[in-house]
């Protein structure tokens, strides 16, 4: 199994993914800004939850960001 990272793939998906991508960092600025904000209080599960939540992201963007090539034989 080896990894592309070319943009040899079709132009659609590869607009979606960046548009995800993007979705995913704004969405963690975005709650990292509200945390700052307010200090970051709260209660345990409310830290797990922030923490759990921005983990999946993460988690999200790098599976978006590995184009796995792989050919029918």
């Amino acid at each position: 199994m080896s990894y592309n990272l070319s943009m040899n793939q079709n132009p659609v998906l590869s607009l979606l993914r960046i548009i995800a991508i993007a979705g995913n960092v704004v969405f963690i600025l975005w709650i990292t800004y509200n945390g700052i904000d307010e200090g970051f209080k709260g209660t345990l599960p409310q830290i797990a939850s922030y923490i759990g939540l921005t983990t999946l992201l993460i988690l999200n963007i790098v599976l978006l960001s590995i184009k796995n090539d792989r050919t029918k034989s």
